[in-house]
């Protein structure tokens, strides 16, 4: 995606691999449409440029393409068809019981809304640990170059990165042992 902006051009080519990893882990793994909503979150991009303070755009990347990505599950997943429903229900494992497969599938919820509380939280305590857990556990971004996107020295994500997780310990510890306890 080349324009006449050569600084939109260069965030383009900096952000699209992180862009893309976002929309395909929160689309399902689906890289069909993790591509569209990388296309659409540029194009958002694009549109709103002028109006973007520079130093939040990896973030808004980000926000935008996860939003785009969750809303696309939750769009498919109300468009199951009877017959894709029925093939479906012919394809659960028949060595776990129903009851299995359901509480199963609640603990992973649960995990899920457990992970999605301790990020919008550690948002919100702070956004620049938030920004680094982001890029390195949840984008897979080496340390090294997630330093450089923050524009900061690896040591100091490093220790960035070990408050986050002493904090997150120490509120969601309890909570987070409890649910995986019961498994």
């Amino acid at each position: 995606m080349f324009t006449g902006n050569r600084e939109f051009n260069e965030i383009y080519e900096q952000y699209k691999n992180l862009v893309l990893k976002a929309a395909y882990m929160y689309s399902g793994d689906n890289s069909d449409v993790a591509e569209d909503i990388t296309q659409d979150t540029f194009l958002k991009l694009y549109v709103n440029f002028e109006e973007l303070k520079r130093g939040n755009i990896p973030s808004w990347l980000f926000t935008t393409a996860k939003n785009e990505a969750l809303n696309f599950r939750k769009k498919s997943q109300r468009e199951i068809l009877v017959g894709e429903q029925e093939e479906m229900e012919h394809s659960l494992p028949t060595c776990e019981s129903a009851e299995e497969n359901y509480l199963k599938n609640e603990r992973k919820e649960d995990n899920g809304r457990l992970h999605e509380k301790i990020f919008s939280e550690l948002l919100v305590k702070n956004r620049r640990w938030h920004d680094a857990i982001l890029l390195v556990y949840y984008m897979d971004i080496p340390q090294a170059k997630a330093a450089e996107m923050l524009g900061m020295r690896t040591q100091a994500l490093h220790t960035m990165l070990h408050r986050a997780k002493k904090w997150i310990r120490k509120k969601y510890g309890v909570e987070y042992e409890e649910m995986n306890r019961k498994e």
